[in-house]
């Protein structure tokens, strides 16, 4: 007479489960994966490259690119010489790492630069605080061609040539009466200048109302 054993139901479905465990391979964690670890290096190394960079190339995509290159210090003298005696505001447009707008907080001036490039605002915001030249050196994000000049005695300008015939339209609209501009490394060719200093790149032109007033008047005659 045959016997049977009795299994409880619980260890039944323990000795299958552990059967279809057998039968597959664990996955280990995935800190033990070369292959995932690189793959979340590289899109880790694009994300901060992106982030980096993106400030810089964007500007690019613009009608006129300003690009960032740093002023001499020869050019940021010549500057100044040529405003010796000046005082009130400046404002650079273009200001970079933020030199020339330091130069002229030194000097007196309530000096502001405005830069597209946000991590150069950041940086120039950064070391004017460090330098102790926060309350006379102001830095802003703006787009130089929808910023108002008008309140303004000295402007200064890093410019490229195909640049300057628009800004020349808008100075001679928006700066105000008595104030200066200067220009560096390329004049506006239809002004003429109060004053120059001549030195190849670092070059810098002075300009008056009375420049711009004079190349309107001959405009439309």
């Amino acid at each position: 007479m045959k016997q049977f054993v009795s299994v409880p139901f619980e260890e039944m479905s323990l000795s299958r489960s552990d059967t279809s465990k057998a039968g597959k391979a664990e996955k280990p964690p995935w800190y033990r994966r070369p292959g995932l670890i690189a793959t979340g290096a590289v899109f880790a190394v694009v994300g901060g490259v992106y982030v980096v960079a993106m400030p810089f190339v964007t500007p690019a995509f613009r009608r006129i690119c300003l690009p960032f290159v740093p002023a001499t210090d020869q050019q940021v003298k010549n500057v100044f010489k040529l405003l010796q005696g000046r005082k009130g505001s400046l404002v650079d447009l273009g200001s970079g790492d933020g030199r020339l707008v330091f130069e002229a907080a030194k000097q007196g001036f309530h000096s502001t630069g405005y830069e597209l490039n946000l991590w150069l605002v950041w940086f120039s915001k950064m070391a004017a605080r460090r330098r102790g030249l926060h309350k006379m050196a102001s830095f802003y994000r703006r787009d130089l061609w929808k910023t108002d000049l008008s309140n303004y005695d000295q402007v200064v300008i890093f410019g490229v040539t195909q640049m300057m015939e628009p800004l020349k339209d808008k100075l001679s609209n928006e700066l105000k009466v008595g104030g200066q501009v200067v220009a560096c490394r390329f004049p506006f060719t239809d002004l003429t200048p109060i004053a120059a200093i001549e030195e190849g790149i670092d070059s810098a032109w002075l300009y008056d109302t009375t420049s711009f007033q004079n190349a309107e008047k001959q405009s439309k005659s």
